[in-house]
């Protein structure tokens, strides 16, 4: 392990005003959002996608990273260059997604375990040789009746170090996603609760496995009100009971925290990153994103398969990446939507 190079590249992945864009959707998940907006999914659907995306112009203003899917990492571009190097072109650095999904959990009904740490070193070798420097690895923790149980937490923790520990023996930074759902009708301070029980849970087993601090990113869910909750959280709370839940279960040498949108609105992701940032200017982690719908719904949706809409589309990328790198330094407003 190279405690030097990992701690670096993990400090360029949330720089100033830059997030990561999770470009990472399996087969089964970008074929719905395909069918979504009326485009079939093929391997030459996803790759024209991916490429409209990776070739807007100047998208290394606002992102750092960009998370790919097994196919994305090996796919070549329409003009033959590999897609990984256009990102590279851009001042991106390439990630990969590396869990094997999440899979029901025995005896634990409603709860989930992510697998795929068979042969994970063996695949973190090869991603690196196909340019990967950072990897993810996502956890699902549902809020319902009686659950998550400590048991559902613990074992996806167990994993999650694990995951973690094998990518930094690759000098792979690995961004760590223990996403508490937003499905269900809880509660902000249910979600406070089973948020803060999972991240413990999770740096509890990451100190156990002894990986480096410093040479990691985190991906948390923020803490919200459910979507089907009757009273739903307002923008200034969720920063809040975020930031400070983030301060009592999160170590201070992790270099950043990447947010995932989980389910949120565009505009509604931004704004709750705003928030964090402006209300706690001074905190011992970049607070940034790593989003998938929050900036690719209305690319997608502009774009339906049609490449005459393809400037248009990524017109409306740039956009939302605009807008988060704003939210980056707290200086972000609902007025600069609409001078867009």
């Amino acid at each position: 392990m190279n405690a030097q190079e990992l701690e670096k590249t993990a400090r360029s992945l949330v720089p100033e005003g830059k997030g990561i864009l999770a470009a990472d959707e399996s087969f089964g998940t970008i074929g719905k959002r395909f069918e979504a907006v009326g485009v079939e999914s093929s391997e030459e659907s996803r790759r024209d996608y991916r490429e409209l995306l990776f070739t807007t112009p100047r998208i290394g203003d606002y992102l750092a990273g960009v998370i790919l899917f097994d196919e994305t990492i090996r796919q070549e571009a329409s003009d033959g260059r590999l897609l990984t190097e256009i990102l590279k072109e851009q001042g991106v650095i390439p990630g990969i997604k590396v869990d094997g999904g999440a899979k029901e959990m025995a005896l634990s009904p409603g709860e989930k375990l992510t697998e795929g740490l068979d042969g994970l070193r063996e695949r973190l070798g090869e991603y690196r040789e196909l340019g990967a420097r950072f990897a993810k690895w996502r956890a699902v923790i549902t809020i319902g009746d009686g659950i998550p149980t400590q048991n559902c937490i613990d074992a996806n923790a167990f994993v999650l170090a694990r995951y973690a520990a094998a990518c930094q023996e690759q000098d792979i930074v690995p961004i760590v996603e223990p996403e508490v759902l937003i499905d269900g009708d809880h509660s902000i301070e249910q979600c406070d609760e089973v948020t803060e029980r999972t991240l413990r849970a999770t740096f509890a087993r990451i100190f156990e496995a002894g990986v480096y601090l410093k040479g990691m990113l985190l991906k948390p869910n923020m803490v919200i009100s459910g979507k089907d909750a009757p009273e739903q959280a307002g923008v200034e709370e969720v920063a809040r009971r975020t930031v400070e839940n983030l301060s009592r279960s999160v170590p201070t040498a992790v270099p950043g925290v990447v947010f995932l949108s989980g389910g949120q609105s565009d505009k509604q992701a931004t704004a709750h990153l705003n928030a964090m940032n402006k209300l706690y200017p001074n905190l011992p982690w970049e607070l940034s994103f790593s989003y998938a719908r929050a900036l690719q719904d209305l690319p997608m949706k502009t774009w339906k398969g049609d490449a005459g809409n393809a400037e248009v589309a990524q017109q409306a990328f740039y956009h939302r990446l605009k807008m988060n790198g704003a939210a980056r330094y707290g200086s972000y407003s609902e007025e600069m939507e609409e001078a867009a």
